[in-house]
């Protein structure tokens, strides 16, 4: 395959996971940490990393979520989702030390 056809494909593949990362949230109005940080920027391993620490600083915020089951791949799996402006609260608490890290949280502060 040709290096500039894979750039663009990988572009378009990120943007078009963005795209419906925030449609859904906008769409059903809650999302799980995960989609969050996916319809802010990040890649999917990016944003499992960030959420897993969103979900550390969800204590001190004060932000308890709505339980839920998610589907991955035929399996049901609980966990449990936040509205955009409990994400932007946590999101304040959260210090990063990645500058593209830093910048996912700047835009789930402002989500809200």
């Amino acid at each position: 395959m040709i290096a500039t056809n894979r750039t663009r494909r990988a572009t378009l593949k990120a943007r078009t996971r963005t795209q419906r990362a925030a449609a859904k949230i906008r769409r059903q109005g809650a999302a799980t940490l995960a989609t969050h940080c996916v319809a802010a920027g990040l890649g999917v391993k990016e944003a499992r990393t960030v959420a897993s620490s969103l979900r550390k600083n969800a204590v001190k915020a004060g932000a308890v979520g709505t339980a839920s089951v998610s589907y991955t791949k035929g399996r049901a799996r609980q966990c449990t989702r936040y509205t955009p402006a409990e994400v932007a609260a946590i999101a304040v608490i959260y210090r990063p030390r990645k500058p593209a890290y830093r910048v996912a949280a700047a835009r789930l502060a402002l989500a809200a």
